[in-house]
Parts: C-alpha cells; structure tokens; sequence
C-alpha cells in the first residue's frame, strides 16, 4: 500500500502543471539545435537568412550544451541523450577546426609567405600596409577592396620597391583586387565575377609556376542574393590537374558553408584549418563592440599537395576584417 501510494503521488505530480512542464523543457529547448544541426549536417542552405545564420554554427555548437544541462538537472535521460547526440554532432562539425593536422611536418620544397586584406573600400592607411609588408615580409600580398587611389598610395609610398611584381584591377568600392609578389607574376586569364578574382601566376626559384587567385565573394548581405554568393565560390578553379594553385581573400563564408565545403573537397587544404586555428574569426571587427559574435569568412586555401607551416589573423587600422599572414612549403617541381 505504501508503494502504490508513492507511486500515485509521483504520477499526480508528473500530471500537474509544473510536472508538465518539466517533462516538456529539455525538448523545447533541444529544438532550435536539433533543427541547426540537421541543416548543417546535410549541408541544404535555403534562402532566407540561412546563409547568414550558418556561420555562427561555432557558438551554436557550444549553446548545445544548455538543453542537455537542463535534461540532466530535470533527470529527463531520454532528453538528455538526444541533446548529447545533437551536442555531438555539432561538435563533431566544430571542433576538428581546433586540432592542426600536422602536415608540415613532412614537407620540404619552397617557403612562401602570404599575407591577404580587405581594405574597406580602399580605407586601410597605406602606411599600414606598408608596416605589415616590412614586419612580415610576405612573398605574396593579396588585396581586397583595392580602390584606385588606395593603389596609387601604395605605390607612392614605396610599395613596389617591396614587391615589385603586380597584377590587378583596381575599381570603385569593393570591386578592386590584386596581387602584388617579389617574384616575377603575371596574369593567368582575365579578371572574372563581380567583385572582381584576379587570376595570377607566381615564377617559383626552381623554374616552376603557382597559381594565386585573389578571392572576393559576393556577399550575402540578403538571403535572395545567396545566389549570386554561392556562384561567385563556384566560379573559383578546383584543385586539379597539375597546376598548384593557392586561393586566397574574402571568401564571405565560413567552413561551415556547404558550397565552401565543396570547393575544398576538389583538393584543397584550408590553412587555418590545417594548422588548429580554425575557429579563429576574422570579421566584423572596425567600430564593433566586444559581444559582437564574430565569424571566420577570411581563407588561404591551398592545394593539398602544398604543406602549411603556420597560420596568423593580423589586426589592420580601417577595415573591419584580420587580415590573414599564412606560411606555405610548396614541393619542388620535379626535373
């Protein structure tokens, strides 16, 4: 009798109001995440926001954590182990970002420095520029936004006395880009899509020759204009055939973007990836405050046969990306 009286209290308890609501809780609260990480999991992005929404996967990933603590709390297992299987899941998306896979280690063949920026608009000082090309001394330096006066400036102040090789196309707004090199460059096909990608060929000490794309996607400031995004990514080369090739820029999307994801998978490495430094953000920085979420939008991708030693984000006054400073060993070109 005793049993069945505590049995039946705990069923009455169950059946109230705040019994309800407990019960309900944890799986109120495992929806959003359940629904984030199936999108982001089979990698369909629809319109709307969702192009956006994506890159804050990261600290999605993290708030998993929540409804599985309150499944805990509440004594909810069932709830519990579905949170743990969503948790899992996005940390299994994320968390690979913060491991480097060590390829260095194995590479010999030339040290190529790259260092790549979007100017705003052209409003990097170019005494900045400058600055970061004598600290870092890059072999490569690749700009976004390239405006004309921007590259007038540069010039003025010296910058082909540093890297004296150039191919760009300067334009108004964020439409410009270039490559400036110490070694001889030249054009590798027009200039194509809109912000402009400029194409460019890299003359290696032994003879040899690596492609650089200057890389500046579309932005998808609106969710109807992820079209013209995710087409500006699939105009970018694939990492096949013979030719080494590096991409480097303003890839507006994160590693979390099924159509980012894609292009790497041609045979690419993504360099922050490679090297632990995959979570490391890279925009909205100028004149935002500190609880701003900020995303990782900013690549160095580079042919998979192509080793990546270190990875930095470099803090430029007047634009509101890092700037990204890479250090690559391309292989030798066989005799």
């Amino acid at each position: 009798m005793v049993k069945s009286a505590v049995a039946e209290s705990k069923t009455l308890r169950a059946d109230g109001p705040r019994g309800r609501w407990a019960l309900l809780a944890p799986w109120l609260a495992l929806i959003p995440f359940a629904g984030w990480s199936v999108l982001r999991l089979t990698g369909w992005e629809p319109k709307l926001r969702w192009s956006q929404l994506v890159s804050f996967t990261p600290y999605v990933a993290g708030a998993s954590l929540l409804p599985l603590a309150v499944a805990v709390a509440l004594r909810r297992w069932r709830a519990a182990l579905a949170a743990a299987v969503v948790s899992g899941a996005l940390g299994a998306a994320v968390l690979p970002r913060a491991l480097p896979d060590g390829s260095a280690r194995i590479a010999e063949g030339h040290r190529l420095r790259v260092l790549s920026a979007n100017l705003l608009h052209g409003s990097v000082p170019a005494g900045a520029i400058l600055d970061a090309v004598r600290r870092h001394r890059p072999d490569v330096l690749v700009m976004l936004e390239l405006t004309e006066p921007m590259r007038d400036r540069l010039v003025a102040a010296g910058l082909k006395r540093l890297l004296p090789f150039e191919v760009s196309e300067a334009a108004p707004d964020a439409m410009g880009s270039g490559v400036f090199a110490r070694q001889p460059l030249e054009a590798d096909g027009p200039p194509f899509g809109w912000p402009r990608q400029i194409p460019a060929r890299l003359a290696l000490p032994d003879g040899g020759r690596l492609s650089v794309v200057a890389v500046h996607a579309c932005a998808p400031s609106q969710g109807w204009r992820a079209g013209c995004w995710a087409s500006s990514i699939r105009a970018l080369p694939a990492a096949e055939g013979g030719t080494l090739r590096v991409l480097a820029g303003d890839f507006n999307s994160t590693l979390d973007h099924a159509v980012l994801r894609e292009l790497i998978a041609t045979g690419y490495r993504d360099a922050a990836d490679a090297t632990g430094k995959g979570l490391a953000p890279t925009w909205p920085y100028l004149g935002q405050p500190w609880f701003i979420p900020k995303v990782a939008i900013d690549h160095v991708l580079a042919d998979r046969r192509i080793a990546v030693d270190a990875f930095t984000t470099l803090s430029l006054p007047g634009t509101d990306h890092r700037a990204t400073l890479t250090d690559l060993i391309v292989p030798r070109e066989e005799p």
